[in-house]
């Protein structure tokens, strides 16, 4: 499972490429992974857990990079302000960088006005412009407040000689049927499928197709034949029991053996 999370990782484009918004992107180095073997990771820890260990990873097999501080708590008396994700060492500039992590699948909303407001997650309790403001006005200044610089005193790294970067990767779904919605400047190598709701996956276009409901551990992986596929009318069911929580469940649909869709069926 690691090393398919890990492709799928490096596979999946950044939201903006360079710098965009006065945010610059981490560019990743070109790696070969035939002989990256990685160490297992736990299954049961939140999903952008799951994606920093494989950052992690990926980061110390690479012979730029190595990971200098990773997970830091930045703490004000017995209360913790935030964490710091990762301090990078780039080896070959002895250049330090702060790197703050980002893996979100979000679903273009077209009856939103603003282009960019119109990127949130699948159950609406997430939005694009809200994380970029929060990295930008909080976890970058973090590391330069009064608590941030002792922090990073403590392990000899001062806060003045640091590089600020996002590593903010993104799958973004389309509404079904309209793939021409504007994202702004936004990277539209994201774009990887489409959302929909129940009433429209029960329509008869759906119904001869076969269907996999990943787990969350599984959504930064491409879909392939390695898994147990269920009809339309299983799918139906599985996906009921999902938006009865209010969860909008991730769906692979096989139309042949080499051609998968991805979609998010929504509960709202």
């Amino acid at each position: 499972m690691i090393k398919a999370q890990s492709f799928g990782f490096l596979n999946t484009p950044p939201i903006w490429e360079k710098k965009q918004f006065d945010i610059q992107q981490f560019e990743f180095p070109s790696l070969d992974l035939q002989s990256f073997h990685p160490k297992p990771i736990l299954r049961n820890i939140r999903f952008g857990h799951q994606m920093e260990e494989v950052f992690k990873q990926l980061i110390e097999y690479s012979a730029v990079y190595e990971v200098v501080l990773f997970n830091l708590p930045v703490r004000q008396g017995g209360r913790t302000l935030g964490e710091i994700d990762f301090i990078l060492k780039n080896k070959t500039k002895d250049e330090l960088i702060h790197v703050e992590l980002t893996y979100k699948f979000y679903i273009i909303n077209p009856e939103v006005s603003e282009s960019s407001y119109r990127i949130i997650g699948p159950n609406k309790r997430d939005m694009f412009v809200l994380k970029r403001e929060k990295i930008k006005h909080k976890q970058f200044p973090l590391l330069h407040s009064e608590e941030g610089a002792k922090a990073l005193a403590d392990h000899q790294i001062d806060h003045l000689g640091i590089v600020h970067q996002v590593c903010f990767k993104a799958q973004l779904f389309t509404p079904y049927g309209n793939k021409s919605v504007d994202i702004g400047k936004l990277n539209k190598a994201c774009l990887v499928g489409y959302w929909l709701r129940f009433d429209d996956f029960n329509k008869p276009e759906f119904a001869d197709a076969q269907y996999y409901m990943p787990t969350k551990s599984e959504w930064v992986i491409e879909p392939n034949n390695q898994v147990i596929w269920k009809s339309h009318f299983e799918m139906m069911i599985a996906i009921s029991e999902q938006l009865l929580q209010e969860r909008a469940p991730l769906i692979w649909l096989k139309k042949s053996d080499t051609e998968f869709e991805k979609l998010f069926v929504v509960w709202w």
